[in-house]
């Protein structure tokens, strides 16, 4: 991979491609990052960088992160995540890397943190059907039978009520239809996990290059 970046998931509308037809799209405030940290193979067994996003205040910074950040001669940033290169001589601590590193026509994987709907039943977290409402049925939205009586035990892998949503999610080769670079925006075609504000990875495809 030789391309990444933070972003922050604006929200979806739709725009008019040149043949008149409609495209859903997801807007991204991507960057600017900062390259806080570069990784190589001799130092550190791998080659990655870490990104930062936002900007922090400097009294609401530890110690240890203080140096970290003065290290990079940058200022302090909320978020930090730490993305495998390829080549990482061509980045340096302190480099500013803007939505331009993507242009439209390339493919990227996006990665974030899906919305959690909190503890749900079988019918709304798999789609089970429900029983019958009348003539007497006490069974109407039931997990139903869990099938073990010889075993008596649940087995692993049964779908049951629990937690939904919540869990990190990747949706790979999204297209890029447009970019700002004034406004650090860019348009991906198709939906983004997480609610509006969420942060986002947007990636290198490793499917379409």
């Amino acid at each position: 991979m030789t391309k990444a970046i933070l972003a922050r998931k604006v929200g979806m509308t739709q725009i008019y491609d040149e043949q008149g037809r409609v495209v859903p799209v997801t807007v991204l405030e991507a960057g600017p990052c900062r390259v806080v940290q570069v990784k190589s193979i001799g130092s550190d067994g791998y080659s990655s960088i870490q990104l930062g996003f936002v900007d922090k205040k400097e009294q609401r910074v530890n110690s240890p992160l203080k140096g970290h950040f003065k290290r990079a001669k940058t200022k302090p940033l909320r978020y930090l995540r730490e993305f495998r290169v390829d080549d990482p001589d061509g980045f340096t601590p302190g480099q500013e890397i803007k939505a331009d590193c993507f242009s439209p026509g390339d493919y990227v994987d996006v990665s974030a943190t899906a919305r959690g709907k909190g503890f749900a039943g079988s019918i709304k977290k798999m789609g089970f059907s429900r029983g019958p409402k009348t003539h007497g049925s006490h069974y109407q939205r039931g997990p139903g039978s869990l099938g073990s009586v010889d075993a008596a035990r649940v087995f692993k892998g049964r779908r049951l009520p629990g937690r939904m949503g919540g869990w990190r999610r990747t949706v790979q080769s999204l297209y890029v239809v447009n970019t700002d670079v004034e406004k650090n925006i860019l348009l991906v075609k198709g939906s983004v996990p997480g609610p509006r504000g969420a942060l986002v990875e947007v990636k290198e495809s490793v499917k379409v290059k």
